[in-house]
């Protein structure tokens, strides 16, 4: 006879969040204090396989290791689930995790294995939240230096100057004064004009 047995084949979970490694299993006899189940782990770096979790009519989570005290039963023999919980994972969880069952005489199956990822929550936020720090900081700045070049400019005569932007002989008179700029062309540059604030009226 034969067992057949499920898992999931890759979990991500969370540094420092509980993470369920889901198992489940069919077999062909009803269930008895006979069955076993097994859970062992092989780190991402290869190794060893390391027993981590057992279970015969009661639990038995390891008690020595990396994972001592940290695995707990999350699973139920009546319907078939033989899934386990680690708590507080941490990257160098990372491995190949195999869920073993036996149901007298039901034993011969397939091993199943789930590989387990752990990062670390909000690390996209993170690199979101320094990006907007960046602009809060740089943009400010920026801006800052575009005026003032502008301003340098103007001064040494390179940009013209805004008094002399915009301004139309009259149809009437010839005059050496220019006009004011339109209302719209005043209040578009506002900022531009302010920064002549320091220098002589027109020539």
């Amino acid at each position: 006879h034969a067992l057949e047995i499920q898992a999931d084949p890759e979990v991500q979970a969370f540094v420092g969040e509980p993470v369920t490694l889901k198992c489940w299993f069919s077999s062909s006899f009803p269930v008895t204090e006979k069955l076993t189940i097994d859970w062992t782990f092989r780190p991402l770096a290869g190794g060893s396989l390391q027993p981590i979790f057992h279970y015969q009519a009661d639990a038995y989570p390891a008690k020595t290791g990396t994972f001592q005290g940290r695995v707990s039963w999350a699973g139920d023999v009546a319907k078939q689930d033989a899934s386990i919980t680690i708590a507080n994972p941490t990257p160098d969880d990372n491995g190949t995790f195999s869920c073993a069952v036996k149901n007298p005489p039901d034993v011969q199956h397939d091993i199943p294995q789930t590989v387990l990822t752990v990062v670390r929550r909000g690390a996209s936020l993170q690199l979101t939240s320094a990006g907007l720090l960046s602009i809060l900081v740089f943009l400010p700045s920026a801006v800052v230096v575009a005026l003032l070049l502008i301003r340098m400019g103007r001064k040494v005569g390179v940009l013209p100057r805004w008094k002399d932007v915009g301004y139309k002989k009259s149809s009437i008179e010839v005059s050496d004064t220019p006009e004011r700029a339109g209302c719209g062309k005043r209040l578009a540059g506002w900022c531009l004009q302010h920064l002549d604030s320091d220098e002589e009226g027109p020539y």
